[in-house]
């Protein structure tokens, strides 16, 4: 398997970037290599995955805070029997090495020993995707959604037996899911580890399992939440739900449930951040003259006035017709629009020979000529 890259050099940031930097490379790379941007372009899908993967890492205080310190491991959640990384430490990364840090023998006595008592581990972190509309994404919308995981179960309350009596804790194990063989090296005794055969691993002896749940404490079980999803939110951003994720073991927390954002197209808008944009097509008369013009915005369509002399491409903008900003939803971005000259087609004689006349008028600096031609034009192709 090849190694994973660092996640800050993947967004292109320092280590010392704050939340509104890294969002922001982020962002950049998304639109860059999202797969409705590069169709069939498995590179770019994967530049994509890989940038989400470092941002729901780094835009994450406390993962950010297991990545600085501890790499990649600090945040995969199948390192360490497919746990997370909430609670451990050095014993348990060295007991799946060798045994415990002391394992050999006259090196010191650190984590030689194992406690009896097994810590508390946070539940898996479970994703969903959701795909909203433009509009949806824009004004933003609540939603129910549907997932599937493991939850407490409900006739045994998480006890794992059918009586409600606490499981016993391995007699073989002493409740550690492990245990020791002590070897004799040339360097000392060399102390590994293995998994429980009694328990499996569980450090636990469950004499009468739920029925329900087989002795596991857990069930799969489908749940139904509402989602409000703010304003002004952007494609591949994460909402994040905390404790809608599965059960912790030993105690330990629920984890959190990643909604990511994808947005369907839009026949007429694009956005960039929390700028919308559209094309809008004139006739040449409207260019030429100036005219008042419908615009379509998000909010609907507005009037404007188009200036005299307009030319094929100019851009316009409308203040505040944008995307509202999603941690100030009272301030929004602008719109801009394009214009497109619409050639005419399929002249009459009259239209060309005035078209023809209005050619030449424009070499001769006669204006008061030009304007009369100008709204004989207008009156023939209006």
């Amino acid at each position: 398997m090849a190694e994973k890259r660092d996640y800050y050099e993947i967004l292109g940031v320092e280590k010392s970037a704050d939340e509104n930097q890294i969002k922001k490379a982020y962002w950049k790379l998304a639109k860059k290599y999202h797969p409705d941007v590069n169709p069939g372009d498995q590179e770019a899908e994967e530049k994509f995955k890989e940038a989400n993967e470092a941002y729901e890492v780094l835009s994450d205080k406390e993962k950010r805070s297991r990545y600085d310190q501890f790499g990649h491991a600090g945040v995969d959640p199948n390192s360490f029997s497919g746990q997370g990384f909430s609670h451990f430490d050095l014993n348990d990364i060295f007991s799946s090495i060798f045994g415990g840090f002391g394992g050999f023998g006259g090196f010191g006595g650190f984590g030689s020993q194992q406690s009896a008592g097994r810590s508390p581990l946070r539940g898996a972190n479970l994703r969903y995707r959701m795909n909203l509309d433009f509009l949806e994404a824009a004004f933003g919308v609540e939603r129910e959604i549907s997932i599937n995981k493991d939850d407490i179960c409900e006739t045994c309350s998480g006890s794992k037996t059918s009586d409600g009596s606490k499981p016993r804790t391995c007699p073989t194990c002493h409740g550690t899911g492990q245990v020791q063989m002590v070897r004799e090296t040339m360097f000392g005794q060399m102390v590994t580890s293995r998994t429980c055969d009694a328990c499996r691993g569980s450090g636990e002896i469950i004499d009468n399992p739920c029925p329900d749940c087989r002795g596991r404490g857990v069930r799969s079980k489908n749940k139904r939440l509402q989602v409000k999803v703010p304003a002004g939110i952007n494609e591949g951003e994460m909402l994040t739900l905390r404790g809608e994720g599965e059960p912790g073991k030993d105690g330990g927390s629920y984890g959190d449930l990643y909604i990511e954002i994808r947005i369907r197209p839009h026949p007429v808008f694009t956005r960039e951040g929390v700028q919308t944009y559209c094309e809008i097509p004139v006739t040449f008369t409207q260019a030429a003259l100036g005219a008042e013009i419908d615009v379509p915005t998000i909010d609907g369509t507005v009037k404007y006035r188009l200036k005299e002399g307009t030319q094929p491409g100019d851009v316009f903008t409308i203040r505040g017709k944008g995307i509202p900003y999603i941690n100030r939803p009272d301030v929004r971005g602008d719109h801009k629009f394009r214009v497109n000259l619409e050639v005419p087609k399929n002249l009459n004689q009259k239209q060309q020979a005035l078209l023809q006349s209005f050619e030449e008028s424009m070499s001769d600096g006669n204006y008061k000529e030009r304007k009369s031609f100008l709204d004989k034009i207008k009156e023939l192709f209006n």
